[in-house]
């Protein structure tokens, strides 16, 4: 009976009346309090609920870009909130980096959009992404006549020039906003909604970023917009 079931674990038995009001919670940005509330379980089990059906459901992505296709990062300073052993000294919330500029202190959210809308997410690490991090995560996307349109980091110049890609680059550092249809408006504006979205849950650990990131991506796509959907869509992954 629990081959029918999402990911095939039979202690997802529990509740099952309860899954598809927590993923309306998922659906209208609920935290963990919230939703605990408003489906009449515990915190612990919302944010279980949270960390499984989410990753499911992200895996619903596009399989490559097309034509245009902006690529960009954002940093977020680095967080072990919720570690009960940190590898550092706690920081008061909303803390600041003891150096200045991205360094190993930051994780790095790799986004890549196309002119469509379609866009892939990729947790590459702490630090500025390095060519080999382009390689994994945007060498299989990136059919061979799309146009990559980045900033003016040596990564992408180096990665297009390997992989035959056509590159054009925008230097913002020197005040460039776009030439015509060559900029990464779109790709800056996701990471700008996600930034804005993600202040509700009043920071994030590090080692769940790719998820909640995932998360935006899924309702940006507006592709899974039913809780019936996303249960589908985090079955059909597992």
């Amino acid at each position: 009976m629990s081959r029918d079931l999402p990911f095939g674990r039979a202690r997802w038995l529990r509740k099952k009346e309860c899954w598809l009001p927590h993923l309306q919670c998922v659906l209208d940005s609920r935290t963990v309090r919230d939703a605990a509330r408003i489906v009449n379980v515990h915190r612990t089990t919302s944010f279980r609920w949270r960390h499984r059906f989410v990753p499911g459901a992200m895996r619903d992505r596009p399989n490559t870009l097309s034509i245009i296709v902006e690529a960009d990062e954002t940093y977020r300073l680095e967080s072990q909130k919720g570690s009960r052993s940190l590898t550092r000294p706690a920081r008061k919330r909303g803390g600041v980096a003891t150096r200045r500029g991205i360094d190993g202190e930051h994780d790095c959210l790799l986004v890549a959009r196309d002119r469509s809308g379609r866009a892939l997410d990729f947790h590459t690490g702490r630090g500025p992404v390095p060519v080999a991090q382009l390689h994994e995560c945007l060498k299989p996307v990136l059919p061979g006549d799309t146009l990559l349109i980045s900033d003016g980091a040596t990564a992408y110049e180096c990665f297009a020039a390997q992989t035959g890609i056509t590159h054009e680059a925008v230097n913002v550092k020197a005040g460039e906003r776009a030439r015509g249809a060559i900029h990464i408006q779109n790709v800056n504006s996701w990471h700008s909604r996600f930034k804005n979205w993600l202040v509700r849950f009043r920071g994030v650990a590090s080692r769940y970023l790719i998820n909640y990131s995932g998360w935006q991506r899924v309702l940006d796509d507006r592709r899974l917009t039913t809780p019936a959907q996303l249960l589908c869509a985090a079955a059909q992954s597992g």
